[in-house]
């Protein structure tokens, strides 16, 4: 297994804005990894508690924000009642509500934000029939509210189809259902009617959310055949992966 770190998202290149800033541990720069993957089933929430306690362990001050949570926290209120008065979300709405977020890490002094699957909102904005110079352009905007607290996205790369297929295991019977029939409610592109065409969303999405974190020079620790990997290695090789960034904050993991 190997974690994969391209020249251009590593801290010290050229091209990386990481290079201007100071390294937690040195300074209180605030760190939010958000943890992504290629599927459901492939393991984010159960890696992001694990992060979340190696590095409350080492004394930093962890928020962790659960996928449920964006109908519950308060900075996103907002965003939950427009999305169930009219069953999508305008654009500025999303940059506002992490605008709140954001001055509200800073405001706590937390040390490192674990996201579980919200920023940088891809799947939702595809859901809501976004294209990818919309997408862009949003990424753009979403990427200057996050400098004050440098992004680094860890992805959860593996086979989308096993891993609905484990998420199918552990929810029970009529969740691959419930699921397909999400995604075929919303205005994605490939349209999806099946587990089959739900695989090939799935890789779009993939695709669309790893090249627009690329553009934008986050931090990207790509972890490669995560759903073949027990949860414990998963945990080891983000750590790994995620040192560069955490500076001293991981140096006694």
């Amino acid at each position: 297994m190997k974690i994969t770190i391209c020249d251009a998202e590593r801290p010290g290149t050229t091209r990386s804005w990481l290079a201007r800033l100071p390294i937690l541990g040195s300074a209180t720069m605030t760190v939010l990894i958000t943890v992504w993957g290629a599927s459901p089933g492939v393991g984010k929430s159960t890696l992001c508690d694990g992060l979340s306690q190696w590095l409350a362990d080492m004394g930093q001050r962890v928020n962790h924000f659960r996928e449920e949570e964006i109908l519950t926290r308060p900075q996103f209120a907002v965003v939950a009642e427009e999305f169930k008065a009219t069953g999508t979300v305008a654009l500025g709405t999303l940059i506002a509500a992490t605008a709140k977020f954001v001055d509200a890490v800073m405001a706590r002094g937390d040390d490192v934000v674990i996201a579980d699957a919200l920023m940088p909102f891809v799947p939702t904005l595809l859901a809501m029939g976004h294209g990818e110079e919309t997408i862009d352009a949003f990424m753009t905007e979403l990427t200057e509210v996050l400098a004050p607290v440098r992004p680094v996205m860890v992805f959860l790369d593996g086979n989308a189809e096993s891993a609905l297929s484990r998420a199918a295991t552990r929810e029970g019977e009529h969740w691959l259902e419930w699921y397909v029939g999400k995604l075929a409610s919303y205005q994605v592109s490939p349209p999806v009617a099946d587990v089959a065409s739900a695989v090939k969303y799935l890789q779009r999405e993939r695709a669309l959310t790893l090249g627009a974190v690329r553009r934008k020079d986050w931090g990207l620790v790509v972890i490669q055949r995560a759903d073949e990997l027990p949860p414990g290695e998963v945990l080891r090789v983000a750590q790994q992966g995620l040192r560069p960034w955490l500076g001293r904050t991981a140096t006694h993991g």
